[in-house]
């Protein structure tokens, strides 16, 4: 007897929640993810939008699936690669964390961002501090890309 599926025919609702809920927790295996992006995947893979969001209420009342840990995480890889807190707070907003969730996890960073500034500057233009203007505005442009508010950017140039 094979179990062959067709396409066309819809699995049973508990083959649907099962499966929706191995896919979402292989995709969690590989890294953290904002509940609302888990549900966009999955959503993309054809599955049922309301089991999607049961399945999704489990992991997150099981502690498997966490907006927190997932802010946390990004904050940190983020700041490794020299991002700053203005540019991870508008990559963290479109996957729907919440403004209070951000800062949060960017106050619970022992990241010290002035220093951050200053080591992403140095390690792009130098370390000796830039002797005239039109240098110094280069700079300053690069910084603000990377997310670095006029705080961080006035303690990065700081002699």
């Amino acid at each position: 007897m094979t179990q062959e599926h067709d396409a066309e025919e819809p699995l049973d609702p508990s083959a649907e929640r099962t499966a929706i809920r191995k896919r979402a927790m292989d995709m969690l295996a590989r890294r953290e993810h904002a509940p609302a992006e888990l549900a966009h995947k999955l959503a993309q893979r054809d599955h049922d939008r309301e089991q999607v969001a049961e399945v999704l209420d489990e992991l997150i009342d099981d502690g498997l699936l966490s907006a927190a840990r997932y802010a946390d995480a990004m904050v940190s890889s983020r700041a490794a690669r020299g991002i700053g807190p203005v540019r991870i707070r508008a990559e963290l907003a479109p996957v729907q964390i919440d403004d209070a969730e951000i800062e949060r996890a960017l106050a619970d960073s022992e990241t010290d961002w002035n220093a951050l500034a200053e080591e992403v500057r140095a390690k792009r233009f130098g370390a000796a501090q830039p002797e005239d203007f039109p240098t110094k505005a280069k700079q300053m442009r690069f910084l603000q890309r990377r997310g670095f508010d006029m705080d961080m950017l006035n303690a990065a140039f700081d002699d």
